[in-house]
């Protein structure tokens, strides 16, 4: 097949069979944790090989849209995808870009503020409690760099996921784990982490309001700061490319 006279290959095989296994556990209300059709069910329903259908499934697997459930009762399992997939290509495409952690930094800067500022008008009661236990983790561990910069991670996605928007939830998400930047050598001492503390809570108290203005004003304010005190300690840092490790992404 030829488009504008660059020849393109068409979708293969179990591509194919995998888009339809997934539009079709759509189409018929399966909830994550549902049990699919058995292996000998869908080669009929798929008119396809079992070669084929088994490395559909693979790529559903990999994709993390489905499990396998090994045993005579088992099968494909259908599964709620976190963004740990996304993030792994999108690193990876980075890596191939050679583009620098600045990038990221200035998807932050883009992206969160605005996402914030939808969040002060959609984001709910439950999600507020789950912002507040964030605020509370990292003030009470926060010596512990680690659960503190988790805690922090999850501040971010609590927010993003709550813009009402899931692309902004599954971006937020998906590089959220890397934004500190403690992959590639920054670094958070006591008075950074107080710092950012203080930011959590009024980012907090302004959506607890529920004013959109303010909300964006204040997490404006905290990746500005977060921006700056890379570029101050950490220089070199921003211009490095962030390598695609498994370890960041499980």
């Amino acid at each position: 097949m030829t488009i504008n006279g660059t020849s393109t290959r068409p979708p293969k095989a179990a591509l194919l069979v995998a888009q339809r296994i997934v539009q079709d556990a759509l189409r018929e209300g399966r909830k994550p944790g549902d049990l699919l059709a058995p292996e000998r069910t869908m080669l009929e329903k798929y008119q396809t090989g079992r070669g084929t259908l088994r490395e559909a499934l693979r790529l559903l697997e990999f994709q993390g849209v489905i499990t396998l459930k090994p045993g005579p009762r088992g099968g494909p399992v259908l599964m709620d995808p976190d963004a740990s997939h996304l993030a792994s290509n999108l690193v990876l495409l980075m890596q191939l870009k050679a583009a620098p952690f600045r990038n990221i930094v200035e998807v932050r800067t883009a992206m969160e503020p605005m996402i914030s500022s939808l969040a002060a008008e959609r984001m709910d009661d439950d999600a507020l409690t789950d912002l507040e236990g964030t605020i509370i983790q990292m003030r009470e561990e926060i010596e512990d760099q680690h659960s503190f910069l988790d805690a922090n991670k999850r501040f971010h996605d609590i927010i993003a996921w709550s813009s009402g928007n899931a692309l902004f939830g599954y971006i937020i998400d998906s590089l959220s784990g890397i934004m500190d930047g403690t992959a590639i050598g920054i670094d958070y001492p006591s008075h950074r982490r107080q710092a950012i503390l203080k930011a959590h809570i009024e980012i907090f108290e302004a959506l607890k309001a529920r004013d959109p203005k303010e909300s964006e004003a204040r997490m404006r304010e905290h990746i500005d700061a977060y921006e700056r005190y890379a570029a101050r300690k950490f220089p070199q840092v921003l211009k490095e490319t962030i390598p695609w490790e498994q370890r960041y992404f499980a």
